[in-house]
């Protein structure tokens, strides 16, 4: 019988689609009773067998689709269909900030960079990001609620890991653009803040074919500029290094070379750059990102990944991240971690998060890092978050138990408004203080810090509104199945247990002589190589007897297989017994001690043979 997803939908079965007459019959019934309660409607009886079941949507996906409407576009949905593809390829600039630092001869550009609340910027970028790991979790983003649908729950990035990550100011006016830019208003813009010609300002425009400008040429052009330089360059040399530092960290887009110039604009009076809510456009900027990365034929990941990398280092300590033991809880929390390529395979990544538990998950992180960065008040902001023309919805009651309280089911996400209404977004957003969740709307705190609690329905709900895994169970490698819980505790993979299991393999081997097969060989050797590396979970699950060594006579090559290695099954140990100690043979030059009187052991008339070795010649004896 063919194996059956969420939604019952049958591998390998067509999807069955409406057809006219059911289509029309189901519009006359919207028409003709409308009701409130969708239960109570009586749907019509189709000429099909009661037996059969009708998939809508793609496989593996919700069984409700009242949240992840867009699901049979996700990239999940084409994984369950047989579809798959190679990690996502990264935009990530954290070596070209070391291209232009700013040293004791740029102090008065330093200066200005730090009074504008993004000098954080220039020393917590990660130069290194893993693709695998990072791939692996776009795989989890659902657009609709702008969170990671993981097995257990919901979670996101919140403006909290932001403030906390990163050290930028995650409160002031909103990052708003009334519209795209033109190139000749770029080149204007240009020739204005950062005194080039109009010459230069066209063919930079014209190279990158776009109102953009290449990290490169900012670099040749401003990155000599020191404070012995006019003051004319003096104002012009922060200007570029600000447009270059958010161009290779918070809107980091995939052109992978170059920044946008409308950037430009917010740096025109430096003294007002403190005053922008850096971090707010940088979330929804990364958001945007996460959302376009879901879609299948999506090769790229833009966005501030030092931000992405870190939250993952953050919230899932025991299984990414490695901590530098020098840091202090008075930089940002970007610089705890020691950034590391992961080398596990994408496929790998997706099954560890397949089976991910929830004791896995650091819920609240920022703990120890309260006294040097209080938590910021409007993390608990429930609205829309602006940079330029991306608007993305901010739900943080999706994700209580990232902030200590227990989750509750949460009410439907909202479609956030069109980007040229940013005049209403802009005061929606300076009235943050109207659109925190209320005390009532964030429900009680967990009982014990950091536990992940929730309501007992909630998991109901998300099981019918999400999806659990990633990877479908037949695709799945094999390697990672915890078969460990069918063998006695006392032997669930010590040290002493592999090892005896190993010696034991290895001495019917040696005892079977030379003429064995080398088949018989290689596969006892794999198969004790596998029991030392831990590898030996399918050991347990056989129940078939040790097999007797190969005979000594080969067979033939057109009846031997290519290969068939043993399998090799031991009785289980006692509990109340120690690990044998397994002797392995001596070699035939060394004359054992004689052996204490076995009472099992054959008679001296009986037929059976016995093996005498003797030191002076290498016979054996019977």
């Amino acid at each position: 019988m063919s194996p059956r997803t969420r939604g019952g939908y049958t591998f390998g079965a067509p999807r069955r689609r409406p057809t006219g007459s059911e289509r029309r019959r189901r519009v006359q019934l919207r028409e003709v009773e409308p009701v409130e309660d969708p239960d109570s409607v009586e749907h019509p009886q189709h000429d099909r067998d009661e037996t059969e079941e009708v998939f809508e949507g793609a496989p593996g996906g919700p069984i409700d689709r009242c949240i992840l409407q867009s699901f049979d576009k996700h990239i999940v949905a084409k994984i369950w269909l047989g579809e798959d593809r190679a990690p996502l390829k990264l935009v990530n600039h954290g070596a070209k900030l070391q291209l232009w630092e700013l040293d004791m001869e740029r102090s008065r550009i330093y200066e200005t960079v730090h009074r504008s609340g993004l000098a954080s910027l220039t020393s917590c970028s990660h130069r290194v990001a893993s693709r695998s790991m990072l791939s692996a979790f776009c795989e989890w983003w659902q657009p609709e609620t702008t969170t990671f649908h993981m097995p257990f729950g919901e979670m996101t990035i919140t403006l909290d890991d932001v403030a906390s990550i990163l050290h930028i100011p995650v409160t002031g006016s909103m990052i708003s653009f009334s519209q795209p830019l033109h190139v000749d208003d770029a080149n204007a813009l240009l020739v204005e803040l950062l005194g080039t010609t109009n010459v230069e300002a066209s063919r930079e425009t014209e190279q990158c074919r776009s109102p953009l400008v290449r990290l490169l040429w900012l670099r040749d052009h401003f990155s000599t500029i020191t404070d012995a330089s006019s003051d004319d360059d003096i104002v012009f040399a922060p200007r570029a290094f600000l447009l270059h530092l958010v161009g290779c960290t918070l809107f980091a887009d995939k052109s992978a070379t170059s920044v946008a110039v409308v950037y430009l604009e917010l740096f025109r009076d430096l003294s007002m750059v403190g005053s922008y809510a850096w971090g707010a456009a940088c979330l929804a900027y990364l958001y945007k990102q996460l959302t376009t990365a879901t879609r299948f034929q999506v090769r790229q990941l833009g966005g501030y990944l030092t931000l992405f990398q870190a939250w993952i280092y953050e919230h899932f300590p025991k299984m990414f991240s490695s901590p530098d033991m020098s840091y202090t809880e008075s930089r940002p929390r970007a610089l705890r971690w020691r950034p590391h390529v992961i080398p596990d395979s994408l496929q790998s990544v997706r099954e560890r998060l397949d089976r991910l538990q929830i004791s896995k998950v650091c819920w609240e992180p920022y703990v120890d890092h309260r006294a040097e960065h209080p938590f910021p008040d409007i993390a608990w902001y429930s609205g829309c978050i602006k940079c330029g023309q991306v608007v993305e919805p901010y739900h943080p009651e999706r994700v209580l138990r990232q902030f200590g309280y227990i989750q509750t089911i949460p009410p439907r996400p909202f479609t956030p408004p069109r980007p040229d209404r940013s005049i209403l977004l802009e005061q929606y957003w300076e009235r943050w203080t109207d659109h925190v969740l209320t005390d009532q709307s964030r429900g009680r705190r967990c009982q014990y810090s950091g536990s992940g609690e929730s309501v007992a329905e909630y998991m109901a709900w998300y099981d019918r509104i999400s999806h659990l895994i990633v990877q479908p169970p037949q695709l799945r490698s094999g390697f990672m199945t915890d078969a460990r819980s069918s063998l006695p505790s006392h032997a669930a993979s010590t040290s002493d247990t592999r090892n005896a299991k190993a010696l034991t393999l290895l001495r019917h081997v040696i005892s079977g002589g030379r003429e064995q097969s080398v088949d018989y060989f290689w596969g006892a050797l794999n198969e004790a190589h596998g029991i030392l590396a831990g590898l030996d979970e399918t050991l347990a699950s056989h129940s078939t007897p040790l097999p007797a060594p190969a005979s000594h006579s080969t067979p033939s090559p057109a009846t031997r297989p290519f290969f068939s290695p043993p399998t090799f099954v031991y009785p289980p140990l006692a509990s109340d017994d120690p690990p044998p100690l397994i002797v392995p043979p001596p070699p035939a030059s060394i004359a054992p001690s004689a052996p204490a009187a076995d009472p099992s052991a054959p008679a001296p008339n009986s037929t059976a043979s016995t093996t005498v070795y003797v030191r002076s010649k290498r016979k054996k004896k019977t």
